[in-house]
Order: structure tokens, then sequence, then C-alpha cells
């Protein structure tokens, strides 16, 4: 599975609106594409998008620009990613036990396999939200590491 660059822009686009949530006001698009050096058109794209799935507001006019639209520790990073680029999978190679997937050599322990690491990295992306991860940023808290006594 890869996470596109959509998904990727998407997910700094709403930190750096988590990381500035103390100042008065919207964000204007400028300021987040100066604060996270994204090209700015794209960047009026991926929070048009955004905005149609309720994760940021947007005002017009003078002083006008973004404001997340709900509070940091109630959104994922699953959720942004969906947002974005539709529901995390690993591919669409179906489900074990239908369409005839177990008449085929070996296809069914695949097909869960498959399934199952789809389900790990939802899961793992959903564990991490935006609070969480902005924390992580101001070096508030630990940095993310693999352990590999416990995998999540």
């Amino acid at each position: 599975m890869r996470v596109s660059t959509r998904g990727d822009y998407a997910c700094r686009a709403l930190l750096s609106l988590a990381l500035h949530q103390d100042e008065a006001g919207p964000t204007s698009v400028r300021d987040i594409a100066e604060r996270t050096a994204l090209p700015q058109p794209y960047l009026e794209q991926i929070l048009l998008a955004l905005k149609g799935a309720g994760l940021v507001k947007s005002k017009r006019g003078v002083g006008g620009g973004y404001v997340l639209a709900k509070a940091p520790d109630e959104i994922r990073l699953s959720e942004i990613i969906s947002a974005v680029d539709g529901p995390i999978t690993l591919g669409d190679f179906g489900q074990p036990h239908q369409d005839g997937a177990c008449d085929h050599d070996g296809q069914c322990v695949l097909l869960a396999i498959w399934d199952l690491a789809g389900r790990h990295m939802r899961e793992h992306l959903g564990a991490y939200t935006l609070a969480a991860i902005a924390d992580i940023a101001r070096g508030k808290s630990q940095w993310p590491t693999y352990d590999h006594d416990h995998i999540h």
C-alpha cells in the first residue's frame, strides 16, 4: 500500500493547521503553502476535498482561509487519507471465500493475507490523531518507533 502524494499533502496541511491552532482566525491557503512548502494550486484542491469530507471549514473574503472542523484529537490520520484517497486497502483483490476465490491454487489464503495487511494499515493510521502527531512534532511526545516485540 502506498500513501499517495495527495494523502501525504492532506496530512501535512492539516498538521500545519493543528500546530497553529492557537492563532486567531482562519489560516490562508498561502500561509499553509508557505509553512508546508507545498504547491498552492494543488493544496487548494486538496483542501476542497477535505472540506467536502467535513475535516476543515472555510471562510471567504478578507481574513479568510481554513480552520479545522473538529478538534485535533478527533481527527485521525486514517480519516484524512481516506478523505482524499478513498478507502485504505492493499488493493482490489476481493475477499476470501467469495467469487470462487477458493477454487484456485492458494488464492484464498493470499486474499486473507492482503485483507489482514490492509486492516493493520487502517488500524495503525487510525491510532494517530492530529493532536498526538502535533505533540510529537513539538517534541512533547515520543517519536514513533517500530516495536519488534509487539506488532500493533
